[in-house]
């Protein structure tokens, strides 16, 4: 059930990522490059997050070897 419950948040990190370079790439093409910059960093950090929570959560539940 956690391993769920941490891929579920995987994957709404996953929308919020692809929502956040959709601004990313609309900034970019209104002629915005610092608001396409940051968006683009945002969206990396969000990338990180979600891995981290999706590796995290297959690390912490895996069966312990003793």
């Amino acid at each position: 059930m956690k391993f769920l419950i941490g891929i579920i948040i995987g994957v709404f990190y996953v929308v919020l990522v692809v929502l956040a370079f959709g601004h990313s790439s609309q900034a970019w093409q209104a002629g915005q490059a610092d608001l396409g910059f940051w968006w683009s960093v945002i969206g990396t950090l969000l990338g990180i997050a979600g891995t981290g929570a999706v590796v995290g959560s297959w690390l912490h539940t895996r069966p312990a070897k003793d």
